[in-house]
Parts: structure tokens; C-alpha cells; sequence
């Protein structure tokens, strides 16, 4: 069975680290039978606003993007065709990790660098649907509402995290067959 820590919260008290709910649960003789964080994949990326977007001087299908994530402007080179000026865009900065590569055929994770592409310098990438592992869907850059909170954590955009604990139930426990219960 399945129980959402945020469900959780909204009947008891918790200001435990997932760890000793683990423990604690255990030792009230539920067996966690694992613990998945959802959102961990996504939570270095933010909301940021394209403010220019110019053709790249050495490539045709690429653009050269300002890119205002709140606090700095960043210099993103880009290659999804409907990027454009005025787009609350997901940004992701040097040091973040790419859920999916559009690029490889098993779609593995990637760390993105300040890199120079085809001679200029690119601080982040600008993520589609695919790359967040959001859904399948790589044809361009995800293009948020225009009420988007630029500088905002995307996670806290979606406001998906969550901590999910899966606990295998004995026959002996149906009073652990709800959140309630449990």
C-alpha cells in the first residue's frame, strides 16, 4: 500500500526526516517496503523569462537566448524551433541534472556544463516536456502561463513533491489499509 507523506500531514503533526518515518513505522510493525521522492528528478530547475532571442551566428537552426531567471541573466544557447522573446520558460543551470536526454536513444540522465556550442558560450539549457521526464512530448521548449512566478523552483510550480512510502501490509493489519489507519 501506498501513503503520501503530504496526505499525511494534513491529520498529524510530522517533522520527521522520511529516514525515521521509516524507523518509526518498522518498529510499529509496518514493514516500508520502499521510499520514493517524487519531484527529486526536477528540483534544480526554475522558472526564468526569454527576454531576447537572436540568431546563433554559426548554426542555422540555433538561437542565441537572454534568459532572466529573477535574479541574473544567463546566455542560453538553444536549439527548439518555437522558442521566443516574452516565454515563462523551465530553465536549468550548470551543475543540474537532465532527467531525459531528447538527443540519446535510451534517454539517460545528463549534467549540464557551461559549454561553447559551434563557438559560443551557453550557461543552461532550456528543458522540453521529454527532458523533465514530464512526457513524452521533445518537439520544442516547454512554454509555461505567462503568470508564471519567474525565479520560482518549477517543483514548487507544479506542487507535486512529495514523499511516498509503500508498506507491504500482513493480514494480520487491516487497520493500516488507509492513511488514517496507518
Amino acid at each position: 500500500m501506498k501513503i503520501s507523506l503530504n496526505w499525511l500531514k494534513n491529520y498529524i503533526d510530522i517533522s520527521l526526516t522520511a529516514q525515521e518515518i521509516d524507523d518509526k513505522l518498522t518498529m510499529s510493525g509496518l514493514e516500508v517496503e520502499s521510499i520514493e521522492e517524487i519531484g527529486k528528478d526536477i528540483k534544480d530547475f526554475i522558472i526564468a523569462e526569454v527576454k531576447e532571442v537572436e540568431k546563433h551566428p554559426n548554426a542555422n537552426k540555433l538561437t542565441v537566448c537572454k534568459v532572466d531567471d529573477g535574479t541574473t541573466t544567463h546566455q542560453i544557447v538553444c536549439g527548439a524551433p518555437n522558442v521566443a522573446a516574452g516565454q515563462k520558460v523551465v530553465l536549468g543551470l550548470s551543475g543540474s541534472w537532465v532527467p531525459r536526454n531528447a538527443h540519446s536513444p535510451e534517454g539517460e540522465p545528463f549534467k549540464l556544463e557551461k559549454v561553447k556550442i559551434r563557438g559560443v558560450e551557453s550557461n543552461g539549457m532550456l528543458c522540453s516536456e521529454f527532458e523533465l521526464g514530464i512526457s513524452e512530448n521533445h518537439d520544442g521548449i516547454m512554454v509555461l502561463k505567462d503568470d508564471a512566478p519567474i525565479g520560482t523552483k518549477f517543483l514548487e510550480y507544479l506542487k507535486i513533491s512529495d514523499t511516498v512510502f509503500e508498506i507491504g501490509i500482513t493480514p494480520n493489519r487491516p487497520d493500516a489499509l488507509s492513511h488514517i489507519g496507518v
